[in-house]
């Protein structure tokens, strides 16, 4: 887990970046107690590495990075191939990021003369709808495309228990001679 300013500034996908660099396994995805939090799997050395990178890299990116927590999972756990930054959490940000946003704006409106000149950029908000309605469809076509990698994910981690019970016999026959 990362916590600090990491969030908003692109840190996850440098984590995902830096992480392919050293062919780790796993994930990142942005928490709403506002860290980072990873699963990745790797040698040890290897992982204290990419901490090291994450830290020097993150800095110059921009992230403040108050601690880095690091834990040991006692047990197997099936992760993907290549590391991956999970994007479940974007509806979220984007909640998140428009309250902000709106916030910003109350504060400009009640201390500012300049009232009638923002109402002239209003004339803006048809388009802005219209983008609206664009990233709606990219993120019904992301949601459509992420439940066909959760079925794919899914099947393959059925195939991959099979192949695991086959070579726990295989290698149970091998004991025994």
């Amino acid at each position: 887990m990362v916590t600090g300013k990491v969030q908003d500034i692109g840190f996850r996908a440098l984590v995902e970046d830096i992480a392919r660099f050293f062919d780790m396994r796993g994930f990142a995805f942005n928490d709403t107690d506002r860290s980072v939090k990873m699963v990745c799997c790797c040698e040890n050395g290897v992982i204290a590495e990419f901490l090291e990178q994450l830290e020097v890299k993150g800095a110059e990116k921009g992230a403040v990075i108050d601690k880095i927590v690091k834990q040991e999972i006692p047990f197997q756990i099936y992760l993907p191939q290549r590391f991956l930054r999970l994007s479940t959490d974007d509806f979220a940000d984007i909640g998140r990021k428009l309250d902000t946003g709106n916030d910003l704006l109350k504060q400009i409106v009640s201390g500012t003369s300049e009232l009638p000149n923002i109402s002239k950029g209003m004339e803006s908000l048809p388009n802005i709808n219209k983008g609206m309605d664009s990233l709606n469809l990219k993120f019904d076509s992301y949601i459509y495309t992420q439940n066909e990698h959760n079925q794919w994910m899914k099947e393959h981690l059925i195939k991959m228990d099979g192949h695991n019970q086959r070579l726990e016999k295989i290698l149970e026959k091998l004991a025994e001679r």
